[in-house]
């Protein structure tokens, strides 16, 4: 009948709402952040250079647009600090308070020391194992950024450490010279061990973290008797 309005040719399912398109769910700023420091990382990690990673393209990586990126960090390298820097310092708050309460409910044995010192290795080796290739990146990098990171993060990191010890050998009346050298060497072992479990097939992290903790607790060498050299 000619005058009469045409139907709608649409389907008649696409005009129900319950087939309206639902809308996003909208990120909290901390996720958004975690997102995108998780992003930054991938990016960082592939380029393999922080200088060859842009902000577009850790954006590209986070699916978002760089805007969005400023709005929560003022720049890459505030990025590139928070991927690795973060995670360390996380590590290294949980170590220090472990340590600060390690003879809270038990006086401190030498079988508890032991065990206290198998689990920092473990978490240490955990942690770095996880950043080693943006450590890789900032400590073998840019000599600015390696010197920046060295003093202001790792550094200061090793001498809470070492405070943490002090303080614990304090209330036991012994004397502990060099406990910044000491969490160095610390930390030394538990950054090869890292590298070993992450590069090397077969590595038994097991066994290294037993050896390495009673070698670190008991000293790495007997005591040397004149006496018994052999002729």
């Amino acid at each position: 009948m000619t005058g009469t309005p045409a139907q709608s040719s649409q389907p008649a399912e696409s005009q129900q709402t319950g087939d309206a398109p639902r809308p996003r769910r909208r990120l909290t700023a901390e996720a958004r952040r975690s997102s995108i420091l998780a992003a930054a990382r991938r990016a960082f990690t592939e380029s393999g250079d922080m200088s060859g990673t842009t902000i577009k393209v850790i954006a590209e990586h986070s699916g978002i647009s760089e805007g969005v990126i400023y709005r929560h960090f003022e720049s890459k390298e505030q990025l590139f600090f928070e991927a690795v820097v973060e995670p360390l310092k996380e590590a290294v708050d949980d170590l220090v308070a472990a340590t600060a309460t390690v003879d809270r409910d038990q006086p401190l044995t030498p079988e508890l020391q032991l065990k206290t010192m198998t689990g920092l290795y473990r978490q240490l080796i955990s942690t770095l194992e996880e950043v080693l290739p943006l450590l890789g990146l900032v400590l073998f990098g840019d000599p600015q950024v390696a010197r920046r990171f060295y003093r202001e993060n790792f550094s200061v990191a090793m001498d809470r450490l070492a405070e943490a010890w002090r303080e614990v050998e304090d209330r036991y009346g012994f004397p502990f010279e060099s406990p910044d050298i000491s969490a160095r060497a610390v930390m030394g072992i538990a950054f090869i061990l890292a590298l070993e479990s992450h590069h090397s097939r077969g590595f038994d992290r097991h066994r290294a973290v037993s050896l390495i903790s009673e070698g670190t607790v008991k000293g790495f060498f007997p005591a040397i008797e004149p006496t018994r050299r052999r002729r």
